[in-house]
Parts: C-alpha cells; sequence; structure tokens
C-alpha cells in the first residue's frame, strides 16, 4: 500500500543558496504522476515529497543568501522538488519574479510548460510568421503555450485535440483551426486547410510524428515534444529524406543545465510576452483547492478530463486585489 505520510514538523531544510518560499499555488504535471509511480527518468530517494512546479512569496523568515535579489514577501515561480506543500526550499538562482499582471495560480503553471513552447518553436523550429503550425494536444498544458506562442510569432496555427471541447478551448486561444486527429484521414484536412501546402512545423508532445509526416511540408520540422500517448516511435527515414524534413529534439528540462545562456534568453523572452499580454497563461477551471485534492487532480489530469494547466491552489493570496 502506498500513503501520504508527515514524518517531522517544521520548515523544509534551507541549505547554504536557498530560500523558503511560501507556496501559494502548484502545478499538476504528468511526470508527477509517472514519478509517484517509480517511472520517471529522476526518482528521488523516499521518502520524498511530490510536486515540482509552484508560485509563491519568499518566507517572512527566510534566509537571504549573499548575491540574491529577493527579499520576504516577493512574489517568485519556479521549479523544485516537493512543491506539493505548504513551503519549499529552493536555489535563489532558480526563481523567476512573477510578471504583476498574473495570479499565482498563473504563474504556477509557467516554469515548465511555456519556456517548453517557446523554445521548441523558435529555439529548436525556428518558426517564421505566416508558416503552418500544427499543435497536437493543443488544449493540454504545453500545447495552449504552443498555439499561443506560434500565433504571437506570426503563424497560422491548426489545433490538434481529441475532443470537440478541447478544440474548442485552442481556438478561444488563439488557433486559426481545430481538428481532430482520432478521426481517419485527419492528414487529408490538414492539407485541405493549407490548400495542399501542408504545415511547415509540427509541435508534438503525444507521439503522433509519422502520422504527421503524411501532411508535412517540404522543408518542414517536426518537434519530438514528448511522449504523452505512451509509445516511442519508430520513424521511417525515407520519408524524413524524400520531404527534406528536419526532426529536431527538446528537451527543456536539461536547458537551464547544458545551456544556460540560453535558459536564461528564454525566460526572460517568455516574461516579456507575459508582461505584454500578448501571451496569457491558461489555467484549467476549477482549480483544485488544498494539497488534500493533489491525487483527484493528477487522478483527472492522467484520465485527459482537464485542459491548460492543472493547478492546485495551497494557501489564497491574503494581499489580492479586489
Amino acid at each position: 500500500m502506498k500513503a501520504l505520510q508527515i514524518t517531522t514538523h517544521g520548515h523544509p531544510q534551507v541549505q547554504k543558496v536557498q530560500v523558503l518560499v511560501d507556496v501559494y499555488a502548484a502545478g499538476l504535471n504528468f511526470f508527477d504522476i509517472l514519478q509517484a509511480q517509480n517511472k520517471y527518468q529522476n526518482q528521488p530517494p523516499l521518502p520524498f515529497t511530490l510536486g515540482a512546479e509552484f508560485a509563491g512569496r519568499i518566507a517572512k523568515d527566510s534566509p537571504i543568501p549573499a548575491g540574491c535579489n529577493f527579499k520576504p514577501g516577493d512574489r517568485v515561480f519556479g521549479s523544485g522538488q516537493g512543491s506539493y506543500a505548504e513551503q519549499i526550499a529552493i536555489d535563489y538562482f532558480r526563481l523567476v519574479p512573477m510578471p504583476s499582471n498574473i495570479s499565482f495560480e498563473q504563474a504556477a503553471g509557467i516554469y515548465v510548460t511555456i519556456p517548453t513552447s517557446y523554445e521548441g518553436l523558435v529555439g529548436r523550429a525556428n518558426t517564421q510568421p505566416g508558416e503552418w503550425v500544427l499543435v497536437h494536444a493543443a488544449a493540454g498544458g504545453v500545447g495552449i503555450a504552443a498555439v499561443q506562442v506560434a500565433k504571437a510569432l506570426g503563424a497560422r496555427v491548426i489545433a490538434a485535440a481529441g475532443s470537440e471541447e478541447k478544440r474548442q478551448i485552442a481556438k478561444k486561444c488563439g488557433a486559426d483551426y481545430a481538428m481532430d486527429y482520432n478521426a481517419p484521414g485527419w492528414q487529408d484536412e490538414v492539407k485541405k486547410i493549407t490548400d495542399g501546402h501542408g504545415v511547415d512545423v509540427v509541435y508534438d508532445p503525444v507521439g503522433l510524428l509519422v502520422p504527421s509526416l503524411k501532411c508535412i511540408a517540404w522543408n518542414g520540422r517536426l518537434i519530438v515534444v514528448g511522449f504523452a500517448a505512451g509509445t516511442i516511435e519508430k520513424i521511417p527515414a525515407n520519408l524524413v529524406l524524400l520531404k527534406n524534413v528536419s526532426i529536431v529534439g527538446l528537451h527543456w528540462g536539461a536547458t537551464a543545465l547544458k545551456d544556460p545562456k540560453r535558459y536564461f534568453e528564454v525566460i526572460d523572452e517568455v516574461m516579456k510576452m507575459i508582461s505584454s499580454g500578448r501571451l496569457i497563461p491558461q489555467v484549467y477551471d476549477p482549480v483544485y483547492e488544498g494539497l488534500e485534492q493533489v491525487t483527484t487532480g493528477l487522478k483527472d489530469l492522467e484520465d485527459r478530463k482537464t485542459w491548460g494547466k492543472a493547478v492546485v491552489r495551497v494557501r489564497h493570496d491574503d494581499k489580492a486585489k479586489l
């Protein structure tokens, strides 16, 4: 039997370069489910606290390490092991100041999803104004972010999702067209929408690379974001050759370590887009209330019931504008 246990009371242990953050909201991610099932590539030793993305305030009693520009009460967001908690200790340089025009719930879903979509479309695919972009799972966290980023870049967006509700959500977030990727021959619909041209960029967090090769344009780029469908595809190299296609991988989670300069560039650009209102973080409604609802939220995420970013509210913002 598995159970959530409290083994000690008090603050998390704060290390030399860390600050203590009061968690106001935490983002729910599919990899949290895998980690709970001991199936994720990054498994901390037991016992551990689940969760990664969060938003909150620097705690009033937090130590402030040398070089840290944050002060108690500052609104911040970030990602670190153990966000499904009232407080989290985290390296201060892994925190980002919250834009003033968004809520804690919106900020809790930024760190992983939106930079992933931005780097995929900009850094990896070099998406250009006027190009056709096909976004799979377009109503999910990274999918909705990809729709918004692509539109901000001046691209034309086809949103692919498995239900009419999710297709309408994607269109409300800016997609020009929406289609069902479960429908037989959906690639023909893509070709019809694009007047036979096909799509220039495919953003794929699902595992639909091979089917997408049937509707990709000459010089097209396929972005490998993830495999939510559960199968890692074997791609026929002859189709890649015949259409002059590029297949590019995206591992945003490793960028901060492998390419810190690019990491900070992406974070800076994403913050500009959010602060200017060109990109609005989309939060699943209703927000899950309290840490007691983490399990319910993760189950809904696993069952594909959610759209946008599913978030659990850990505490209410006592300084929120009324």
